[in-house]
């Protein structure tokens, strides 16, 4: 039976597990140059209806170490783009490749895919959900901490897609989280209400409660494409939730920070906290890589 990766609760704690550790062990022979080619003959397309940089990069480099063919797709290119349903498309790609990877704006579309699709359907990024950047992100945490389990990971900022996958991770693996986002941009009411079951999980609207004996601070940018006209009222909104200089007094002194990417230097991160977490948040991006290759060998083979 085929499996899709729509979001992080697609997958079980212990799948989850062992795709983080086989990240691991890619990354070491990566390193190593050493060649591994589980994907050789197969063909996976990646849709773009989004700008990318990173998701781009990473799948595509990822599909060639895997020995596989990258199949690049502008949705504003296709019949998609003129309209033509999901189911259809989901169908006739089917017959022509072994994977889809998505990235674009509807959750629903990724969905739809994955229920139309005969092949394993993967979500790159979508206005509710970037299930691969967050499980990326808890790698590079187990890189720099050992493990995330007995850690308290903060999230600083607005209710997105980035804060959604968060919430579903702590649900997955358990790990305490806290969140502080201004009132009118929380994140998903429907797993904040799962969120809410665990013990370990805390929503506010004061960062420095939040990031109160921190191990882990995350944040995001405030304006995500789409919301460009809305940029100068969330500048104000979010105004209190920078990661600056004071903020981080509140958490352990060993305490890191992570970017995912675009940073938007002196609006939700100032430029010398990003400096000086620099390398954490460039290994950070790296680690998409190593995750997605791992991501893609379990649907694959």
């Amino acid at each position: 039976m085929k499996r899709d990766f729509t979001k992080l609760l697609d997958i079980s704690r212990d799948e989850g597990k062992y795709i983080l550790e086989r990240a691991k062990h890619l990354k070491e022979i990566r390193t190593a140059g050493i060649e591994h080619r589980p994907l050789k003959g197969k063909n996976i397309a990646m849709i773009f209806e989004k700008a990318s940089t990173r998701t781009r990069v990473s799948f595509e480099v990822g599909i060639n170490d895997l020995g596989g063919n990258p199949v690049v797709m502008n949705a504003s290119e296709t019949q998609l783009g003129r309209g033509e349903p999901i189911k259809d498309t989901a169908r006739v790609l089917s017959r022509y490749v072994d994977a889809i990877m998505i990235r674009t704006y509807d959750q629903d579309t990724v969905e739809g895919l994955a229920k139309w699709a005969g092949i394993p359907v993967i979500n790159g990024l979508t206005d509710l959900y970037h299930p691969c950047q967050i499980l990326s992100d808890l790698y590079t945490i187990a890189e720099f901490k050992g493990d995330f389990d007995k850690l308290k990971i903060v999230y600083i900022g607005d209710g997105n897609n980035i804060a959604n996958s968060w919430i579903e991770a702590s649900i997955l693996f358990g790990f305490n989280l806290s969140m502080a986002t201004p009132k009118n941009y929380r994140p998903l009411d429907m797993l904040l209400k799962k969120a809410k079951r665990n013990k370990g999980f805390t929503i506010t609207d004061d960062p420095c409660e939040a990031v109160s004996n921190a191990d882990v601070i995350n944040t995001d940018v405030w304006v995500s494409m789409g919301q460009e006209k809305e940029r100068e009222e969330r500048k104000t909104a979010f105004a209190l939730y920078k990661i600056d200089d004071g903020l981080l007094k509140n958490a352990k002194n060993n305490a890191i920070v992570m970017h995912c990417l675009p940073a938007y230097r002196d609006q939700e991160i100032t430029d010398s906290v990003f400096e000086k977490h620099q390398d954490i948040i460039f290994t950070q991006a790296e680690n998409r890589l190593h995750v997605q290759k791992a991501l893609l060998e379990w649907l694959l083979t």
